[in-house]
């Protein structure tokens, strides 16, 4: 079943179990789907995944926003759709495996030179493949290139 389709399912499952929350945020993910699509053509899962992953970082904005203005029941519904849309994604890194990967692209590179932080910060990414959130690899190779310097 492809992910298109599991979402659909799931839309219809959080009709049955009359679950807002749940229904709201994937109605809300079909939309945005449907509107990649509209722009780009038919998309396969790794295409449906990206657009879910910018889906949750919406959300994990939106909640750090919420937070900071002290509207902490708006963060909270923020970050419940985000838990609804971290389903659809592959099992994420932990920080440690992360770490790891960010040890073995630094491998041969020069850390002292700044200029190649967006490399190692490619590489990572392409290994990671949107099972790391992108604000931990990038907090974890400034580590990297501050720790040699």
């Amino acid at each position: 079943m492809s992910l298109k389709d599991q979402i659909t399912e799931d839309m219809k499952t959080y009709m049955r179990a009359k679950n807002t929350v749940a229904l709201s945020t994937v109605r809300m993910l079909k939309s945005e789907i449907k509107n990649v699509e509209i722009d780009s053509g038919e998309l396969d899962d790794a295409a449906v995944q990206k657009v879910i992953a910018t889906a949750i970082k919406k959300r994990k904005d939106a909640a750090d926003q919420y937070s900071n203005a002290n509207r902490p029941e708006l963060a909270a519904k923020e970050l419940e759709e985000a838990d609804y849309l971290m389903k659809y994604m592959p099992q994420q890194l932990s920080e440690e495996e992360v770490k790891a990967i960010v040890d073995e692209a630094c491998v041969g590179v020069d850390t002292s030179d700044k200029k190649m932080f967006g490399k190692v910060m490619q590489t990572v990414m392409a290994k990671a493949q949107g099972r790391a959130d992108g604000k931990i690899v990038n907090k974890l190779v400034k580590d990297a290139f501050d720790g040699n310097n």
